[in-house]
């Protein structure tokens, strides 16, 4: 008997979506696959749901949901052996479209029962993971409008780059060194990806990949508004380095100092995130989460 758990944010995507245990046992048969159905009510639920499955032995967890909660529950089984199923149902589900995992609800229940694993890399920011992107700067603002407009949807998400671009020469100041070698001044955007898409078919790094032990690094420093929109073309083409601003590499590691600013202001896996400290290591650790794909 295989213990499966799946937790579910009812509010992910359209948050119609009802996982009843009746409705799951059409596609895992009931004489092979014993189901645990957990609901996260809250930010930060899913890893206390997860923490407790894995000690109750499951052996697949399933985050059904978007990348917040897929986070939360893939956090929590870094360095385990038990593997990680993926229902996305929220909106940008950006992790799941670089795996290829359907988006169709009966499609990724098969993908879960055909058992292949495969492992992937994982970012950190100081104790914090991320699978898909940390960012600071313009996408860190985005987020926060994106989180406050409580709709998630494509066009909600283009609404709030927009605000984001009218709103971001009032941000408060900002510097921030980057390797103890070149300062930025309220930089337009450092953003350090582990994946080569954002979600919705977004990609400010579309070579990218979670299987090459290195993390991509793209740095614009401040630039005007005509700048930014043509950056914004850029990146709708998947070419962002057309922008002559932009500075692009791989590292294993990157250290962001905080000289000048009140916080790190940032988006985790598109969740905002506002961090005190004034010191940052990003890093990643190479092949330690398990997805089934």
């Amino acid at each position: 008997m295989i213990a499966i758990h799946f937790i579910v944010n009812p509010i992910a995507g359209s948050g119609k979506h009802r996982f009843s245990k009746t409705f799951l046992q059409q596609y895992f048969e009931v004489d092979t696959y014993k189901i645990t159905i957990k609901t996260s009510n809250f930010k930060g639920h899913a890893i206390n749901l997860t923490k407790e499955s894995i000690l109750d032995k499951a052996a697949i967890i399933v985050a059904c949901g978007g990348d917040g909660t897929i986070n939360e529950v893939a956090s929590t089984l870094v360095g385990t052996t038990i593997p990680l199923g993926i229902v996305p149902i929220g909106s940008g589900n950006g992790l799941a479209s670089n795996l290829s995992i359907p988006k169709n609800i009966l499609q990724a229940f098969y993908t879960i029962k055909n058992n292949k694993k495969t492992s992937i890399d994982v970012g950190c920011v100081n104790d914090r993971y991320f699978f898909s992107n940390t960012g600071f700067g313009f996408t860190a603002n985005v987020i926060e409008n994106y989180e406050a407009s409580l709709k998630r949807t494509l066009l909600s998400y283009i609404k709030s780059s927009l605000k984001s671009f009218r709103e971001f020469d009032k941000r408060a100041e900002i510097s921030i060194t980057i390797n103890d070698d070149s300062e930025v001044l309220n930089p337009f955007l450092i953003f350090i990806s582990n994946s080569n898409e954002l979600g919705y078919h977004f990609s400010l790094t579309p070579k990218a990949s979670l299987k090459d032990g290195l993390l991509d690094v793209i740095i614009v420093p401040k630039i005007g508004k005509l700048k930014m929109l043509f950056f914004g073309f850029c990146v709708f083409i998947k070419k962002p380095n057309l922008l002559k601003e932009v500075k692009y590499f791989q590292e294993r590691e990157i250290k962001l100092t905080r000289k000048r600013g009140p916080i790190f202001e940032a988006q985790i896996d598109g969740e905002l995130a506002k961090i005190e400290e004034e010191l940052l290591f990003i890093s990643v650790k190479e092949r330690s989460l398990y997805i089934l794909t």
